[in-house]
């Protein structure tokens, strides 16, 4: 989700969803000790509970970036070992440790001696040519001993040779059973299930084998679903999409007040209103006119009233 889930990203989604539990970018230990933190680790308190992931492979430095995060006031670190992208592999942090166990074990410990926040691991079913069901019970062994309780498991490999991110998002075959084993074999353990899930329907049946799910690409290709999931899966009474996107005008506004350009908001929630009567025009106005110099809250409500919704903006 590097590049999707920013901060504006999140609040969007909190407003459709007051339940579910956010997770940021992956940002680097590095870049949370040496860059502007302000910008990178800077939340709305509304977010809450929102998670800060981190990549790293060095015990010392993914301590530090913790105990940042945690003076940030996030709910939960997560340590990232998932990802495939090619500047994570050059770096020794994301999907590669899955070939490391044992130094995801110290980078663990390293980081709850460092904060009071749980600490989570997210992670795959292995890499390259690793027997799967080997690899991931290596990982959650050595995670678990370092003290983790709380598992997000990404249902596939990740071939880091031959496959682009993007690929290895898809192709490598899906595993639920073999989470399932898992989450039997730690009853103890939170095992979270992610990978492939784009419908509340598939999301219930997961949760009667594991602990929770993860959204990634399926909320934010569809951000519409968030606003079922309080009352479908907690038993809250159903909110108003109207009064969440009345919410995310006032947001708007303020941000842009504050010099953020339009489209940097916007560009999120192009994937609101899939298959509503008024979505096409709803697209082509925020993405036509959004990026524009000086774009306001005008072409946001405009885009909105071309929608086949109960919400009207109000100017």
């Amino acid at each position: 989700m590097m590049e999707w889930s920013d901060r504006h990203c999140r609040m969007l989604h909190r407003l459709l969803s007051r339940r579910t539990r956010l997770y940021t970018e992956m940002v680097t230990a590095e870049a949370v000790i040496r860059g502007e933190r302000a910008r990178l680790l800077g939340f709305d308190a509304r977010e809450h509970p929102v998670a800060l992931q981190l990549g790293g492979s060095e015990p010392t430095r993914l301590a530090e970036a913790a105990k940042i995060g945690a003076e940030f006031g996030y709910d939960e670190i997560n340590l990232n070992v998932g990802c495939p992208s090619d500047r994570v592999q050059s770096g020794r942090f994301g999907a590669c440790l899955m070939g490391e166990p044992e130094l995801v074990g110290d980078c663990v410990s390293a980081m709850r001696a460092a904060v009071s926040l749980p600490v989570t691991v997210k992670c795959r079913l292995g890499i390259d040519d690793q027997d799967p069901g080997l690899s991931v019970r290596a990982l959650i062994r050595a995670g678990k001993e370092a003290g983790a309780t709380t598992f997000i498991i990404h249902a596939r490999k990740a071939w880091l040779k031959g496959l682009s991110p993007k690929e290895n998002r898809e192709i490598p075959p899906l595993d639920y059973a073999l989470v399932h084993a898992v989450k039997a074999e730690n009853p103890d353990l939170t095992i979270v299930l992610n990978g492939g899930l784009t419908n509340l329907d598939d999301v219930e049946v997961q949760l009667s084998q594991v602990d929770g799910v993860m959204l990634g690409r399926a909320a934010y290709q569809n951000p519409e679903l968030l606003a079922s999931v309080d009352s479908r899966l907690f038993g809250d009474p159903q909110g108003l999409l109207e009064d969440a996107l009345e919410e995310w005008c006032n947001y708007v506004s303020r941000q842009l007040a504050e010099g953020v350009p339009l489209q940097a908001m916007t560009r999120h929630m192009l994937g609101l209103f899939t298959g509503r009567p008024g979505a096409r025009l709803f697209r082509r106005q925020l993405s036509e006119l959004a990026p524009k110099a000086g774009a306001g809250i005008e072409v946001l409500r405009t885009a909105l009233a071309f929608v086949d919704t109960p919400y009207r903006a109000v100017a």
